[in-house]
């Protein structure tokens, strides 16, 4: 059988990744196909690299469009990355009647319902496994795997430089911005790292995995996002006295709003109890809990990034592509799991209207009546208080900290409620406020 001739644009990291793990594995992926996979041209604007990457096996170009319109490709790999050029060469590649397979999520976040509908007219794939949680296969799970559940929600530990530097953090007791150079030291973080660190790389993630999970087109621009750079690692030192794990989280749940459905889109920081397997996942390793009406709660746990993790989820994806381009073109798996007529425009949740429990740190005076004070701005807002450590203060000090942790309530009445907290004379400086999940629903 004539071999599916696929047209790889980028061999940076992941493009040389996958060049080398299907030249190394290549019998054993073949019989796995059906028939041979082959990586015939690549495009990549530094040809001496590519050169090096491909040893004479492929056909070099500068121009990705001329590999996007060579009528003898059958499937483009797209690892370019953004949203510029790799858009109009996937738009490109579908318009000549190209299966595509991807790991941009931010392409996928921002355009995919763009991207999904013009596949769905024109007839073919677009297969994007690498573009979540690297080596996880965390959308074939949601897409096929799950496919008998009513999934409930997910939550995440999807970008692994935030993970390495949360680890650190606990495990050195130091602050952000040393563990930050630490990271970009070791080739965790970028150079220019805010995409990580401040949750939008999470966000995007994110925004995939609630489309497939709920059957919501992608909304990006719906979700609350808040990052890491401003986490003081006391509160990763208080929260472990209390029991907890602070994680960047990134959380998708289908909840009740009123009497309607509404989906929640939510990337911060999260205190999760020490005894759950998430709250264990150290380094650059990502994990994702999933609960399903039926399953009850799955756990998917690996490299979430780096050369050839990523790359086991491109070629699984080609595997995917050959399979069903051979055998079954008329019976694919949706692109979003649910048929394309049958995707909902459930509202997204806005974070005010968001219920969990919270942990506050206060900084305030060392004076009788500072409590009572708190409490009742507390209670006036039907905010109970579930734990409480006051740490002693120093000699000689004349503030100390209290810290809090909340009962369930709504976001927009912790918010009344630190305004208020925030403007006594005795309280020193903002209320530091977290989100807290059991991750046991």
């Amino acid at each position: 059988m004539k071999p599916i001739n696929v047209g790889l644009l980028g061999i940076g990291t992941v493009g040389g990744g996958t060049f080398n793990v299907l030249r190394r594995n290549e019998s054993e992926i073949t019989r796995r196909a059906g028939r041979e996979i082959r990586i015939s041209a690549v495009a990549d604007k530094n040809l001496v690299l590519a050169g090096q990457v491909t040893q004479g096996q492929a056909r070099l170009t500068d121009d990705a469009f001329a590999v996007v319109m060579d009528p003898e490709i059958d499937i483009v790999v797209e690892l370019i990355g953004g949203c510029g050029i790799a858009r109009e060469l996937v738009l490109a590649a579908i318009a000549n009647g190209k299966h595509v397979v991807t790991a941009n999520k931010a392409l996928l976040a921002i355009h995919g319902n763009e991207i999904f509908a013009a596949a769905q007219k024109a007839g073919v794939m677009v297969a994007f496994e690498a573009a979540v949680a690297g080596g996880i296969p965390i959308i074939k799970a949601l897409r096929e795997g799950l496919t008998a559940n009513r999934i409930q929600w997910i939550a995440g530990i999807i970008n692994g430089t935030t993970n390495f530097i949360l680890s650190e953090m606990r495990d050195k007791n130091l602050p952000f911005d040393v563990v930050l150079k630490e990271a970009q030291r070791l080739g965790y973080a970028e150079a220019d790292p805010s995409f990580d660190i401040e949750g939008v790389d999470a966000a995007h993630k994110l925004t995939i995995m609630a489309a497939i999970a709920f059957g919501i087109p992608m909304q990006f621009d719906r979700v609350h996002i808040e990052g890491i750079s401003r986490l003081d690692a006391v509160d990763i030192k208080y929260a472990e006295q209390l029991g907890y794990r602070i994680k960047l989280l990134g959380i998708t749940k289908r909840v009740s709003n009123n009497g309607a459905e509404a989906i929640e889109l939510r990337v911060h920081p999260t205190l999760i109890p020490t005894r759950r397997l998430i709250a264990n996942v150290e380094g650059a390793m990502n994990a994702v809990l999933v609960q399903g009406d039926a399953v009850g709660p799955t756990l998917y746990y690996g490299k979430g990034a780096g050369a050839e993790p990523t790359a086991s989820a491109v070629i699984a994806d080609l595997v995917d592509v050959t399979r069903m381009h051979t055998a079954d073109p008329e019976h694919r798996v949706p692109h979003l799991a649910f048929q394309p007529d049958a995707v909902m425009d459930t509202t997204i949740l806005p974070i005010a209207e968001v219920e969990t429990r919270y942990y506050l740190r206060l900084a305030v005076s060392d004076q009788p009546g500072v409590l009572a004070d708190i409490t009742r701005i507390l209670a006036d807002r039907h905010i109970s208080i579930e734990a409480m450590i006051q740490r002693e203060p120093a000699e000689g000090e004349a503030q100390t900290d209290i810290i809090m942790l909340t009962h369930q309530t709504r976001e927009k009445h912790i918010d009344a409620a630190i305004a208020l907290i925030e403007a006594l004379a005795v309280v020193k400086g903002r209320v530091i406020r977290l989100r807290l999940e059991e991750l046991d629903r």
